[in-house]
């Protein structure tokens, strides 16, 4: 796969689309664009009203204003790098930023390869979210139950002590609040995209390395024909 490769990843808060967008760049060269990171880069900086703003919100568990980050997507969208491909991480969540998107997409004359929908149990996911910390130093992912560090004070990649940090949201009550408002305001796109014949959809629980084998055959079907599974009835 040579030519640029742009996908949309879509599923719940926790469904794993960051570790797959990561290999993706890593095996691609693609960009991934996650909205959730762009909100968290503004998030750091206590000076910051936006980010401050943005840190209520999300804490919430409520979805960022379109207008807000239809503003940062399209400006990442603008940067050199985009040019390669890019993978998109939590951005379309509404028809309106979906049509955002389209409109952006249209002016540069740039084409959607495939949007995947990640399909996740609801239970299972809110374990997986809860029990998650990182690595304050060097971004290393762990988890209580199914990826502990080694050392409960100590980073088993760079050796950091007591940097461990977790995300506050990442806790069972914001973790059912993020599934309402995700079923309720994001799944309505997946017609939308459906209706264009671009939705494909994959188990979002298999193993990581089963579910990037399944991206990767979508990736190398026919770029032309996106939609060759037939919508469901």
């Amino acid at each position: 796969m040579t030519e640029a490769i742009r996908i949309i990843l879509i599923g719940p808060p926790g469904a794993g689309k960051g570790t797959q967008a990561q290999r993706l760049r890593d095996l691609h060269g693609l960009v991934h664009i996650s909205a959730g990171d762009l909100f968290r880069a503004r998030i750091k900086d206590p000076n910051d009203p936006m980010g401050q703003q943005l840190k209520a919100i999300l804490d919430s568990g409520a979805l960022v204003p379109d207008a807000v980050t239809i503003q940062m997507i399209a400006e990442r969208l603008q940067q050199a790098d985009c040019a390669k491909g890019f993978i998109l991480d939590g951005f379309p969540r509404s028809i309106a930023q979906a049509e955002a998107l389209d409109a952006m997409l249209l002016k540069h004359n740039i084409k959607l390869d495939a949007v995947i929908q990640m399909e996740v149990d609801d239970d299972k996911l809110v374990e997986r979210i809860s029990g998650r910390y990182t690595c304050g130093e060097c971004n290393t992912g762990y988890h209580d139950t199914f990826k502990p560090a080694q050392d409960a004070h100590t980073c088993d990649v760079c050796g950091a002590k007591d940097k461990f940090v977790r995300r506050s949201d990442d806790n069972a009550e914001a973790v059912r609040a993020r599934l309402k408002t995700y079923y309720n305001q994001t799944t309505p796109i997946l017609p939308y995209y459906e209706g264009k014949g671009m939705l494909k959809r994959l188990d979002g629980m298999a193993s990581m390395d089963e579910v990037t084998a399944a991206i990767e055959a979508i990736l190398k079907g026919p770029k032309d024909s996106p939609g060759k599974n037939p919508p469901r009835p």
